[in-house]
């Protein structure tokens, strides 16, 4: 017994929501400052919006996936999530570009993300659910090609309305352009209706027959249904001390020497980890382990050998992207366009260009989602994902080495290649590692490194800059290229089952 192939379009139609949903985050992503702004607030010093969607991944996504894995209706499995995921983000859509005030518009911006999570963490897992596992690969490209086509259409949105349909870009004091709440508008209805598409197109397997498949392809693959123990309580102590003690260090260090006020959210979750270490101890010895809580808080330490191996590759791999994506500007305004000052006119056109190089490599991934099977097809998952992730080291390499700004877009190919496996290859290796009764919390938890390297690169490298570089944010792309290139490394670390080493 087997999972069925399916054809490309039953893939298309499958990875056709990721398309709304990108649509979501990339209007989010590339109007949330100008919203702020537009209310009178500097964002430079609301670092706490700048966190709230990974922290609110951080929350949801294990939750959604866990009550995902035991749903089963009418409806399906993950289907739910999808529809009431979407009809939340697009009612948040159509609010924050009408929020009167700074705290209505904070407000939507959080429900936004958490309703985007509630949406997208289940499509993760709807992949691993439907695809045997031959065909993940070309899936989670699939939904790379999605990601990389809605985040171009996203961020060009407000300047197609204003150059192609003449809609103004400016707006009074206190009030949001137009161009901008028509994005919104226009974006809210793209999300639904391709989340919808997906959701009516689509079939899914229950429950039963995911563990019947299951069962057949470990036995092919001579292994048995073997899970890690539970855990104990002296697990649980340890890992309740060992979060309590480093959270509370890390806020000492925090506060003694004065460093990035951002860091106390990592000491927090810290902290928070160690208290549910605690928690869970306690529940485990009172023998009332039966719930939501004790059952995620088990399966992170019951995570399998190939997703503790990927988490080094995602770390490293979302650190570099990061770094990216904070540096860039700054950089390339510096170094290329010859301006320090964000206020002058050499600055912004810097700024825009990036702005232009970013879009650039947002359209390679979508390219890039198409040639990628081919390359697993003749390598494997994991050579084709070192490969890319290099290519995106070599890209942000030439950052330092072109002069020429015209020349730059050389670079964001290579990153295009990395940004398009990034969010494919890592989940394609991973789900043939997954209980199939799992497959929705451990996708839920692999979030969580994504969300750590990007505290981490918001916080810390404004700090190495600082000590060690000069302040000159060209060095940032740099570490960034490391960061890759230790991920492509890593990579060849991982066992993928596919290649007969057993997950």
């Amino acid at each position: 017994m087997a999972r069925q192939r399916l054809s490309f379009l039953q893939i298309w139609n499958m990875c056709f929501g990721f398309f709304g949903i990108q649509i979501g985050f990339g209007l989010q992503n590339a109007n949330t400052s100008r919203i702020f702004q537009s209310l009178g607030v500097d964002v430079n010093h609301l670092a706490i919006l700048w966190i709230a969607a990974p922290a609110t991944g951080l929350l949801v996504q294990p939750i959604i996936g866990h009550f995902s894995d035991k749903t089963w209706g009418r409806f399906g499995r993950r289907r739910p999530y999808f529809f009431w995921g979407a009809i939340l983000t697009t009612l948040a859509l159509l609010v924050m570009p009408n929020s009167p005030t700074l705290w209505v518009a904070a407000a939507a911006l959080w429900i936004m993300d958490a309703s985007i999570n509630i949406t997208m963490e289940p499509f993760r897992a709807f992949v691993g659910d439907n695809l045997p596992d031959e065909q993940r690969a070309t899936g989670y490209a699939m939904q790379s090609f999605f990601i990389g086509l809605g985040a171009v259409f996203a961020s060009a949105l407000p300047w197609m309305l204003t150059n192609w349909f003449d809609v103004a870009n400016t707006a009074p004091a206190g009030q949001v352009p137009d161009s901008v709440r028509i994005a919104f508008y226009t974006g809210g209805a793209g999300l639904l209706l391709a989340v919808l598409w997906t959701v009516f197109t689509t079939r899914e397997y229950s429950p039963e027959q995911l563990t019947a498949f299951e069962k057949a392809e470990r036995e092919i693959a001579g292994l048995g249904l073997h899970e890690e123990p539970e855990p104990s309580v002296n697990a649980y102590i340890a890992l309740g001390v060992g979060g309590v003690l480093l959270g509370a260090a890390l806020a000492l260090i925090v506060w003694g020497a004065g460093l990035e006020k951002e860091l106390y959210v990592l000491a927090g979750l810290l902290f928070a980890f160690g208290l549910a270490g605690v928690a869970g101890a306690w529940l485990k010895r009172i023998g009332r382990t039966d719930n939501g809580f004790s059952e995620v808080l088990a399966d992170v330490f019951r995570m399998p050998k190939t997703m503790r191996q990927l988490a080094v590759v995602q770390f490293f791999s979302w650190f570099g992207l990061f770094a990216m994506w904070i540096y860039t500007t700054p950089a390339v305004a510096t170094i290329h366009f010859g301006a320090v000052d964000a206020s002058s006119k050499a600055y912004n056109e810097g700024a825009d260009w990036v702005g232009v190089l970013f879009a650039v490599y947002n359209g390679v991934a979508a390219l890039a989602a198409l040639v990628i099977p081919l390359m697993v097809k003749v390598t494997s998952r994991r050579v084709s994902h070192a490969v890319c992730l290099g290519l995106g080291a070599l890209g942000l390499l030439s950052f330092l080495v072109i002069r020429d700004p015209g020349l730059l877009w050389i670079g964001m190919v290579g990153v295009g290649f990395a940004w398009s496996s990034i969010l494919s290859a890592p989940y394609s290796i991973l789900a043939g590692a997954l209980p199939a009764r799992k497959m929705g919390v451990y996708m839920g938890i692999f979030n969580v490194f994504i969300v750590v390297p990007q505290l981490l690169a918001a916080t810390l490298l404004g700090l190495m800059l600082k000590t060690f570089f000069g302040n000159q944010s060209i060095f940032a792309l740099v570490l960034g290229a490391l960061s890759f290139a230790l991920a492509a490394a890593a990579t060849f670390l991982v066992r993928d089952r596919v290649a007969g080493a057993p997950a």
